[in-house]
C-alpha cells in the first residue's frame, strides 16, 4: 500500500452556478464562494492493482487518526499474511499509537518503553526502527528525505485535486466526503490500473 493524506481540503461551495461552454468562450465559473470546514483524507493506493483502499475522511490528522486508518485497512484483509505500508516520515508515520498497534497485531508481549525516555518508545528513531522490522506482519517502508514523490499515492492525490476538488462545489463537508468516496469509487471500478514508471535514474543535469 502506498499511503498519505491530503490535508487541508476546503469544503468550498460556490455563490452562484457557472456559465456554460458557448462557441468560443472557456467556461466561466463563480468566483465567490462559502467556506463549509475542511476535512483531511488517508488514502492506501494498492500498486499492484491500482485500487484505493479503504479510505478514511475525517476532520484532523492526529496519530490516533492514523493508527486508526491502518487499523480499518488491515482489517479489510484479517487473513493477509503480510502488509506493506509506503510512507513518509511525518511523525504520525512513526507513533507510539502505531508501534502499540503493531505489536498488538503480532501478539508481542514485550516492554515497549516509555515515550521519551526508554525503549522501543524512547524516540522517533527507535519507533521506526520497530515499525519497518520485516518480521512483523505489518512492516512500514519510509520514503527518503525530500523524496515524497516516490510515493506513488502522491500521483493519485494530484489526479483527485485536478478531477474533482479544484473545480467543485460542496454543500458541507458531509458533501465533500461523499462526492470524493464517489470519484473512488468510479475510479476503482473504470480507471485503477498499476503505474508504470519511466524515470530511468539518471542523475539530473547540472
Amino acid at each position: 500500500m502506498s499511503t498519505d493524506e491530503l490535508t487541508g481540503v476546503q469544503a468550498l461551495e460556490r455563490k452562484h452556478p457557472g456559465l456554460p461552454l458557448a462557441p468560443g468562450k472557456v467556461e466561466r465559473r463563480e468566483f465567490e464562494y462559502i467556506r463549509h470546514g475542511t476535512r483531511t483524507f488517508i488514502v492506501n493506493r494498492d500498486v499492484v492493482t491500482g485500487q484505493i483502499v479503504a479510505p478514511s475522511c475525517g476532520p484532523s490528522r492526529t496519530a490516533t487518526d492514523f493508527r486508526d486508518h491502518i487499523a480499518r485497512t488491515v482489517a479489510t484483509d484479517p487473513g493477509a499474511t503480510r502488509w506493506h505500508f509506503v510512507v513518509d516520515n511525518l511523525n504520525t508515520h512513526q507513533s507510539e499509537a502505531l508501534v502499540r498497534l503493531v505489536a498488538a497485531d503480532m501478539g508481542l508481549d514485550t516492554d515497549l518503553g516509555e515515550t521519551g525516555k526508554r525503549g522501543i518508545l524512547a524516540s522517533q528513531a527507535s519507533r521506526a526502527a520497530f515499525l519497518r522490522d520485516p518480521a512483523h506482519r505489518i512492516v512500514f517502508h519510509y520514503t527518503p528525505t525530500h523524496s515524497s514523490w516516490l510515493n506513488q499515492v502522491e500521483i493519485w492525490l494530484g489526479s483527485l485535486v485536478r478531477e474533482l476538488l479544484r473545480r467543485g462545489s460542496f454543500t458541507s463537508t458531509a458533501d465533500l466526503q461523499a462526492q470524493a468516496l464517489a470519484f473512488i469509487a468510479y475510479y476503482n471500478r473504470t480507471m485503477a490500473k498499476p503505474f508504470r514508471w519511466t524515470y530511468q535514474g539518471k542523475a539530473l543535469m547540472a
